[in-house]
């Protein structure tokens, strides 16, 4: 496996070698490894960064020709956060992740200070309901929307679906809400009343868990509104983003126009939006 190059080093003799700058550069502050496939991260935030909780970012590092490799990658903290957060895969053959798995708190990587994307609040009409579709690591951009003081004022109910493989791979969503709903700070920034309105529904494919099965078909036979004791979607209620594999953004699209949901865009607010750029 590839080790990540160090951004600067030195001989023992003190003299200086020449190395490729690390353009845009971020330092790791924290790595945690959730499974053999799963971990997440932390780097420094640019003074000048703003985005919208859900917005992505281009992030990486030098490929072995010393040119910038990078991915879009959702950002996973909030965005009052003074960290940036990352949820990621790890791609054994990958590119970019075959190295990404191994940084360590005080490495650096590239991080392009653009965000852009559709999973935020204003390319959605009002509404009463927000559902937040995720599968693997598409969960990371709704790690930012659920801890987003917007998502409790904009709606009643906060529905939150996740969907892997294995329950393992369910740890850092469950996590994340089980520690948000008792964090002191985050009750008192957007009240525990509020952090009361999250619904949480995760299910597994493969591995024997509480609720097995893909989303798409538990919503088709209405599984999940019986489950949760509420009415089936509809356009004049129900708002939802969406963020997974590009298989799964295609079926659950159908799913959702088939409540008569309509697609809609930062430049045209509609019922729901899908992340394009997010493949995982």
């Amino acid at each position: 496996m590839t080790e990540m190059t160090p951004v600067t080093q030195a001989t023992t003799d003190a003299t200086p070698v020449k190395t490729p700058t690390l353009p845009d550069a971020q330092t790791v502050t924290s790595v945690k490894h959730w499974t053999d496939r799963l971990f997440s991260f932390r780097v420094t935030r640019p003074q000048s960064l703003r985005f919208r909780s859900g917005e992505f970012v281009m992030i990486g590092l030098l490929g072995d020709n010393g040119k910038p490799l990078l991915r879009a990658y959702s950002i996973a903290s909030p965005a009052w956060d003074e960290e940036l957060e990352f949820y990621s895969i790890k791609v054994q053959d990958g590119p970019l992740t075959s190295k990404l798995q191994h940084i360590q708190p005080g490495d650096q990587i590239i991080l392009r200070p653009k965000p852009v994307g559709t999973l935020v609040h204003d390319a959605l009409l009002p509404g009463k309901r927000i559902w937040f579709f995720a599968t693997g690591t598409g969960f990371a951009p709704f790690a930012s929307l659920l801890r987003e003081p917007a998502t409790y004022e904009n709606y009643d109910e906060v529905i939150v679906t996740h969907t892997c493989r294995d329950v393992a791979e369910l740890e850092y969503g469950r996590k994340l809400i089980d520690e948000l709903k008792a964090d002191e700070l985050m009750q008192e920034l957007i009240g525990a009343e509020n952090l009361n309105k999250i619904r949480y529904y995760p299910t597994t494919t493969r591995e024997q868990s509480p609720k097995m099965g893909r989303i798409t078909n538990l919503l088709q036979d209405g599984t999940v509104f019986s489950d949760l004791g509420i009415a089936p979607i509809s356009a004049e209620t129900d708002r939802a983003m969406v963020c997974g594999s590009l298989g799964f953004n295609q079926d659950i699209k159908q799913v959702l126009e088939d409540f008569g949901l309509v697609e809609g865009a930062n430049s045209d607010p509609q019922h729901y939006v899908v992340e394009k750029a997010f493949v995982g």
